[in-house]
């Protein structure tokens, strides 16, 4: 692997990871654009405001296979240090995307993602991890900062330092993107996940 092909694959990577598919999953539906309601984001959690679980779900879906797919691909033809630079850029492409003037979600599912394509082992105990938040407080913020503290733990028992490097690097940034539920939860006022469609408040 030369300089030229890491950085075709660092921006192949970060392109795909822009592409903001709770938009797309929107206009394709029919349903209002996220980005006018409850948060802004164009997340899961957000899209899921609209009134449409199916494109929540497609919105999970495709946001977290766009990382995997960027780590698979450069992975396989550029090696593992590529790999780790692919889900970095993934990443990013997710939370500053270049066609919504770099304001894109928090990372949560492409998080996911490419991490089920560095180690399916630590991406599996992080889903445990995120089900088992989610479940236990009700609160989607909760089951995305948990699981990403405890990802790189997982990452470091399952996989290796260089790995555990560039997924402690993306924990950090889901925290920091997460700012406002932190406050919302430190204050109480974080609202609880609601399957029912109604009284959605600002949580993604």
């Amino acid at each position: 692997m030369n300089y030229i092909e890491l950085i075709a694959a660092v921006a192949a990577s970060y392109l795909l990871g822009s592409i903001p598919f709770g938009l797309v999953m929107t206009r394709a539906m029919g349903l209002v654009d996220p980005r006018r309601i409850g948060s802004g984001n164009i997340g899961a959690s957000n899209v899921l405001r609209t009134g449409s679980k199916t494109a929540a779900a497609g919105t999970v879906l495709l946001d977290g296979g766009k990382g995997l797919v960027a780590v698979l691909i450069c992975g396989a033809v550029l090696g593992a240090d590529a790999a780790r630079f692919a889900a970095i850029a993934a990443f990013l492409g997710h939370l500053f995307p270049i066609w919504l003037r770099f304001r894109g979600g928090k990372g949560v599912a492409t998080y996911l993602g490419v991490i089920l394509a560095l180690s399916f082992p630590a991406a599996a105990l992080t889903c445990l991890v995120w089900l088992t938040a989610a479940a236990l407080s009700r609160i989607s913020s909760v089951a995305a900062l948990v699981s990403a503290a405890l990802a790189p733990l997982f990452i470091y028992l399952l996989s290796d330092l260089r790995t555990v490097a560039a997924v402690a690097l993306m924990s950090a940034l889901i925290f920091a993107r997460h700012q406002k539920n932190i406050r919302r939860l430190l204050s109480g006022t974080e609202p609880r996940i609601n399957l029912s469609l109604k009284r959605m408040k600002e949580s993604d």
